[in-house]
C-alpha cells in the first residue's frame, strides 16, 4: 500500500487504528511534503498535523439516506446491503464501454493511503483515513473521449435491504456529478477502505467517490454506474432544491446556506457542545484546486 503525496509510513506504522490516531504527523493531499527525516509539511492548514477521527466516529456518524434520516440510521440498518460480486456499468463517452468488476477497474493499481478533511454541507466535519484509488486512473481502464465533459455516477438500489428507497425518503438512485477536471484531479479518489480496513456499508461499501474539497453530499457511495458526458448531469440535492444546493457544492466558508453559516463547523468526536472551528476555503485545499474554478464567482452558491 503506498501514499505517493507524504511518503512518510507503511502499512506497518499505521495498523492497527491507534498507530494511525498517534502518527501526527501524517498529512494528506498534494501540498504534503516529505524532507530528510521523514518530516512533513502541509499546504492545507499552515502546517497543521491532521489527527484522524476514530473508526468508531467515522463509522457511527453518517448520512446515507437510503438506510435513513437518522446520523445512526446507516450503521444500524446497512448490514443487509449486498456487497458480492459487484460491479460498475461505465459507459457513454467512453472507449471501452462495459459492466467493470471491482477486480477489473484496480487490476495493476497500487492502492493509496489519503487522510483527507470531510466536511459536511450541515456544517459538521471529520477527519478519514481512507484507502483507495485516483479515480483518474480507473477511468483510464475505460478510456475516455475526447468530447466528454462531465462524469456521472449513480448508487445502488436494493430496496430489499434500504428502508429509506422502501419509504421513498428522497429520488432514488441517488445521483451525482462532476466536471472532467475535477473528476481527473490528482485528489479525487475512490475509496474502497477506511483504516485499512474494507470501507463499512455504511459508509458507502464496496467503492464510494471522495471529493475532499466540496460538501459530503458529492461523495456519492456503493457506486453501480459511471458515465461520461459532454452535459452537465443531474444531481439529487440539486433538483431537489436548486437554492439550497448547487452543481459544484466547493467548500466555502463565505457562502452560507440559505438556512445556515458555512463559516465555522463542528468536528464529530468533540461531544454535541464541542466548540466549532473556523472552516477553511475549499476545506483546506485552496492550493490544489483553486484554479479549477478561475473566473467563476465564488460568492454565489454554485
Amino acid at each position: 500500500m503506498a501514499n505517493r503525496w507524504t511518503n512518510t509510513f507503511t502499512t506497518a506504522d499505521i495498523t492497527p487504528e491507534p498507530l494511525w490516531l498517534n502518527r501526527r504527523q501524517l498529512i494528506a493531499g498534494l501540498g504534503a511534503a516529505s524532507v530528510a527525516g521523514g518530516l512533513a509539511g502541509s499546504a492545507h492548514a499552515a502546517g497543521e498535523a491532521l489527527e484522524p477521527n476514530s473508526f468508531e466516529d467515522i463509522t457511527s456518524y453518517n448520512n446515507y439516506y437510503e438506510f435513513g434520516t437518522g446520523k445512526s440510521d446507516p450503521a444500524e440498518n446497512a448490514a443487509a446491503l449486498d456487497t458480492s460480486n459487484w460491479s460498475i456499468a461505465i459507459d457513454g463517452l467512453v472507449d471501452r464501454p462495459g459492466d467493470y468488476s471491482l477486480a477489473d477497474l484496480t487490476d495493476g493499481l497500487t492502492e493509496e493511503e489519503r487522510i483527507y478533511r470531510f466536511r459536511c454541507v450541515e456544517a459538521w466535519s471529520m477527519v478519514v483515513p481512507w484507502n483507495g484509488y485516483e479515480l483518474a486512473d480507473l477511468l483510464a481502464k475505460a478510456g475516455v473521449q475526447a468530447g466528454a465533459r462531465y462524469v456521472a455516477f449513480e448508487t445502488a438500489v436494493q430496496p430489499e435491504a434500504m428502508p429509506g428507497v422502501r419509504r421513498s425518503v428522497i429520488p432514488f438512485p441517488y445521483v451525482e456529478g462532476l466536471r472532467l477536471d475535477e473528476a481527473m484531479h490528482p485528489l479525487t479518489m475512490m475509496a474502497t477502505g477506511i483504516y485499512s480496513k474494507p470501507i463499512p456499508n455504511q459508509n458507502g461499501a464496496p467503492i464510494r467517490l471522495v471529493v475532499p474539497w466540496k460538501y459530503g453530499f458529492k461523495s456519492i457511495k456503493s457506486i453501480v454506474r459511471i458515465t461520461l458526458t459532454e452535459e452537465e448531469p443531474p444531481t439529487t440535492w440539486q433538483n431537489l432544491n436548486a437554492r439550497e444546493y448547487g452543481f459544484y457544492a466547493n467548500v466555502n466558508p463565505e457562502v452560507s446556506h440559505p438556512r445556515w453559516s458555512q463559516a465555522s463547523e463542528r468536528m464529530i468526536g468533540g461531544g454535541l457542545f464541542a466548540s466549532r472551528q473556523e472552516t477553511l476555503m475549499f476545506n483546506g485545499y485552496a492550493d490544489e484546486v483553486a484554479g479549477l474554478y478561475e473566473g467563476m464567482d465564488l460568492s454565489k452558491l454554485y
